[in-house]
This record gives C-alpha cells, sequence and structure tokens, in this order.
C-alpha cells in the first residue's frame, strides 16, 4: 500500500518541517509592502498635538497577527519601520511605532488564538490594548528626551493631556478598523 501524500492547503501553518510555506512567506511580504505604503500615510487625529501623527500600518501588523500569528504580526510591524529608515531618519520615532505596534499585536493576537471566537478577540484587543497603551507612555518617557529638546519632566506633564488621549485613539482607530475588516481579509488570504 503506498502512502498517501497530504497537501495542506492552510496558509496559516508551516510545513510540516516547521519551515513556511512558500505562500505564507508570500502573504506576509504582501503585508510588508503594504505595510510599508502605509507608513508614510500620516494623519493628524489629535488637534490639541498636531505632530503627533497616526499612520494605518498599524492595522495591516495586526489582520496580519490575527490572521497568520503574532510571529508574522510582529514582522510585519517591524520590517517596514526597518525599512522606512532608510528613507527617513527617524530612528527614535521609528523604535516608538515599533515597540507600540509589538505591544498590541503580540498579546492580542496571543489571547485571540487561545480563547478563539468574538470573545477572545475582544479579549485580546482589551488586553493589547492596555499593554501597548502602558508601552507608549514608558517609550516616550524614555526615548522622547534622547532626540528632542524635551526633558523627561515635560515628557511627563505632556502624558495626561496629549500622550494618553493621542495614543488612546490610535489604539481604538486600530482596534475597531482591524475587527472590521480582519475576518473578510483572512479569508481572501487563506484562499
Amino acid at each position: 500500500m503506498a502512502a498517501s501524500t497530504h497537501v495542506s492547503h492552510d496558509t496559516h501553518s508551516t510545513t510540516a518541517g516547521g519551515a513556511w510555506s512558500t505562500r505564507r512567506i508570500a502573504t506576509t511580504a504582501l503585508f510588508c509592502a503594504l505595510a510599508f505604503v502605509l507608513t508614510f500615510v500620516e494623519i493628524p487625529i489629535f488637534p490639541p498635538a498636531p505632530w503627533l501623527m497616526y499612520d494605518p500600518s498599524g492595522i495591516v501588523a495586526f489582520v496580519a497577527a490575527l490572521a497568520f500569528g503574532p510571529s508574522t504580526g510582529a514582522i510585519v510591524v517591524i520590517l517596514p519601520w526597518v525599512l522606512k529608515t532608510l528613507f527617513t531618519f527617524n530612528v527614535w520615532g521609528h523604535v516608538m511605532a515599533i515597540v507600540a505596534g509589538v505591544a498590541l499585536c503580540i498579546p492580542a493576537a496571543l489571547i485571540a488564538r487561545r480563547m478563539g471566537g468574538t470573545r477572545g478577540l475582544v479579549a485580546g484587543m482589551v488586553a493589547g490594548a492596555v499593554i501597548a497603551l502602558a508601552a507608549c507612555i514608558v517609550g516616550n518617557i524614555i526615548v522622547t528626551p534622547l532626540y528632542t529638546a524635551v526633558s523627561t519632566d515635560q515628557v511627563i506633564a505632556m502624558i495626561v493631556p496629549i500622550l494618553l488621549p493621542f495614543n488612546a485613539l490610535k489604539i481604538v482607530i486600530n482596534c475597531v478598523v482591524t475587527a472590521l475588516i480582519q475576518k473578510p481579509v483572512t479569508q481572501v488570504v487563506s484562499r
């Protein structure tokens, strides 16, 4: 009796040897390319601090994390910002974007995958939002004085009136849009 061969059509998993399938690599590359383009879309979303810009690249990374897992999400957060550093030399700002993206996507994807369903998605997003908000505040306190003329005391004074509302708004936008589009996008990329 000949051994049967089973070809997996599950693009969310790795191959039998633990390596990523060619399709998963290509899909991850497409997510990275889209996220990279979106890092250049900068939208002022908080009028009291017009210098703080929102970019929708985090949505792409969040969808990738939920569809393919935390490691893919991390790649889609990190690679576009590393690549953008070659074009715009805002290293510290890019480090902050990576910290914020990873802090949101990874916990959310881990919890959503473990619990499953809508309940898992909501619990993951809430946990990721809290972790990301804390990471953004701590990151700003540490990093902002390194590359601006703003002191640590001045950053701390900005937490309540500027940093908390801006980062909370950014996180809410990422969570809401991701919740709305992640299922249809996952169905398309899984075909």
